[in-house]
């Protein structure tokens, strides 16, 4: 898929969640020139223990979209099993496709081009919902949340409460 057709779709899914909002998230351009970045807001999932939180993110679309997937970055401070320190996001649909060199995914669990922003967005949000500590982004992380419940609660109850104080 040339540039210009992945100009064409990324125009098309933000009209589309412009008219259409998804509940859990907005997202939008970082700069109106450019629609390989998008700016998201991830509203912590009730019932979870980001609820309350409001997260920044960075969508980052390659040129080849949607043959190959985004990279999503939190720009907001993030705790979680499946969260890099630096804020990328490691979940199996923004994995390139193709089977796993590691062997842990299924070629069906990884990036497909019919995956969109809000599919992507969804599962970001299900991510929240219940991490993965089976195979961690940030492995201090995981500890925590496998052998400290309660210190991983208190840390992430101090994201969301920062994340409040940025609006």
């Amino acid at each position: 898929m040339s540039g210009s057709q992945a100009t064409l779709l990324l125009r098309k899914q933000l009209k589309e969640l412009c008219k259409n909002p998804v509940d859990g998230f907005s997202a939008g351009l970082v700069d109106d020139s450019n629609l390989f970045e998008w700016n998201v807001a991830i509203i912590g999932p009730p019932g979870t223990l980001y609820e309350g939180g409001c997260f920044n993110a960075l969508m980052s679309f390659p040129p080849n979209y949607p043959n190959s997937p985004p990279s999503v970055t939190f720009t907001s401070e993030m705790w979680h099993p499946n969260v890099y320190p630096d804020g990328r996001v490691c979940i199996s649909i923004l994995h390139p496709p193709g089977d796993d060199p590691n062997g842990y995914e299924h070629a069906t669990e990884r990036w497909s081009p019919v995956h969109t922003v809000e599919t992507i967005m969804l599962s970001i949000i299900s991510m929240l919902s219940s991490p993965n500590d089976e195979s961690p982004a940030n492995v201090d992380a995981a500890k925590e949340w496998r052998d400290q419940r309660d210190e991983f609660k208190k840390k992430v109850g101090k994201i969301v409460w920062r994340s409040q104080e940025m609006f």
